[in-house]
């Protein structure tokens, strides 16, 4: 009898090193003397009867909860998420446009923001983020990209960026809220990486920013279980009502006291020991990025000392790139977990991202540094691999036009000029690479051939059974 998911997950080898998220690490120790990371279980999982609140309508120790975010973080009101940080924004879309209208989005965006266009059936007009020469990932949303944008869309309802990005680039979000709070339009950020700014000696948070909506996952850095997120809104021009009444159509109506619980408790260890545990995190990612100073061939980015950074970046956030090695991402990602029981977040092309969390020690980073000290010193040089990046693809309809129409299924190398028909994206991060609606240009096709070709697996509308190698187009 194949083994079942509870005994893999309790047979699994916590001698692995988690450079991935959550941001407990597992350390359950972590949660202090009241001990939830560790208590939360079935004695405790129940509904919402007499004594515990409502989510939905909050009037109690939920409501009392959401004030006590809202301080935290430095917003107007918050918002209890157990659907994860997709729930949020999904509802953050749906509560500021109307079906048909213009939004301005960043083509960065993770795939749930894709999903709430679609589900508005809104237009879009793309800010396109400049490449990040150390690893070909999207840069920051500049305040005169989101400017002009504004001037070619003026009807635009909704301006989306992600900050930071899964890189951990940071943009400039209050730059961004006034030049669009000048004309009136609301910004929204998914900052689902971005739980832990604002707090010590890390970059501000979006909320405190001027973002009108902000959502960001608690479990990604911070000690919080697994799909609990948070949601910040401030200011008149996303309606509080709306965006409650949004909320309640898309997170469950049955949500989960020990997912609750487990915010709540995250909430408390912020108050009550958060800036010692800032502390210490930041002096183990210091400690880190000083040994990693010494690599000769692999590089972590930020860790020279004399490296003059190109924008702003979150450097709990842990890059290595492998450009000019013998490695792609993934062989690093792969030698990581085979070799030295460690295993990473994501791996591309050329580069590998480790996640750092509030769970993380000077003794963790120290052995995925000495990890990379020993596979720097067998690593070879080799040519850089050059990386075509694709322009963003014209756009032909909507998204939800194109998945209304009949389509078939063609091989990617025959699909230039065709439109596409399905979301084709890696995951992680879950941005999509191509958009139903979009023409699929020949830089596309190679783009995605590449990609394949280097180990990174993509993925398409639908899930399992899909061929691979191939893609629907309208037909």
């Amino acid at each position: 009898m194949a083994e079942t998911l509870y005994e893999k997950l309790k047979h699994y080898d916590k001698t692995m090193l988690p450079m991935h998220m959550p941001g407990h690490k597992r350390n359950s120790a972590l949660s202090g003397a009241g001990g939830y990371l560790k208590g939360l279980s079935a004695d405790c999982d129940i509904t919402e009867i007499e004594g515990f609140d409502n989510l939905a309508e909050p009037e109690g120790i939920l409501r009392s909860v959401k004030e006590r975010a809202a301080a935290l973080w430095h917003s107007e009101d918050a918002y209890l998420l157990v659907n994860g940080s997709t729930c949020g924004i999904l509802a953050g879309i749906y509560a500021a446009v109307r079906r048909g209208e213009t939004v301005i989005a960043a083509r960065n965006c993770h795939k749930s923001v894709y999903n709430g266009l679609r589900l508005t059936d809104a237009k879009v007009t793309y800010l396109l983020p400049e490449r990040d020469t150390d690893t070909g990932a999207c840069g920051p949303v500049t305040p005169e990209t989101v400017e002009k944008a504004l001037r070619t869309s003026p009807e635009a309802r909704l301006v989306i960026i992600t900050s930071p990005t899964y890189e951990g680039v940071i943009s400039d979000v209050e730059g961004i809220c006034r030049v669009a709070h000048a004309r009136g339009v609301p910004v929204l950020v998914d900052s689902a990486h971005g739980a832990h700014l604002g707090f010590g000696a890390f970059f501000k948070s979006a909320a405190a920013c001027g973002a009108d909506l902000v959502v960001q996952s608690l479990h990604k850095t911070l000690p919080s279980l697994t799909q609990t997120a948070m949601a910040h809104r401030s200011g008149t021009l996303i309606s509080g009502e709306a965006y409650k009444e949004a909320l309640n159509l898309f997170q469950t109506s049955s949500p989960s006291y020990l997912l609750l619980a487990s915010i709540e408790g995250c909430i408390g260890l912020l108050e009550q020991k958060g800036e010692e545990l800032f502390q210490n995190w930041q002096a183990a990612l210091e400690e880190f990025y000083t040994l990693a100073g010494g690599l000769k061939h692999l590089t972590v980015i930020g860790a020279k000392t004399e490296e003059k950074m190109p924008f702003a970046r979150d450097l709990s956030k842990l890059i290595v790139s492998t450009a000019g090695t013998n490695l792609t991402g993934t062989l690093l990602m792969e030698r990581l977990r085979t070799e030295y029981r460690i295993e990473a977040e994501m791996a591309a092309e050329q580069y590998l991202i480790a996640m750092t969390g509030m769970g993380d020690t000077k003794e963790s980073l120290r052995r995925f540094a000495n990890a990379l000290s020993e596979l720097d010193e067998k690593c070879r040089p080799a040519p850089k691999k050059e990386i075509i990046y694709p322009a963003v693809p014209g756009l032909r309809y909507t998204a939800a036009e194109a998945l209304d129409m009949p389509s078939e299924e063609c091989h990617v190398e025959k699909s230039v000029a065709r439109t596409a028909a399905e979301y084709v994206w890696a995951y992680p991060p879950g941005i999509p690479l191509l958009v139903p609606g979009e023409e699929i240009s020949e830089e596309m096709v190679r783009f995605l051939l590449q990609k394949e070709e280097s180990g990174v697996r993509l993925h398409r509308t639908g899930g399992d059974g899909k061929e691979r190698g191939k893609v629907r187009v309208v037909r």
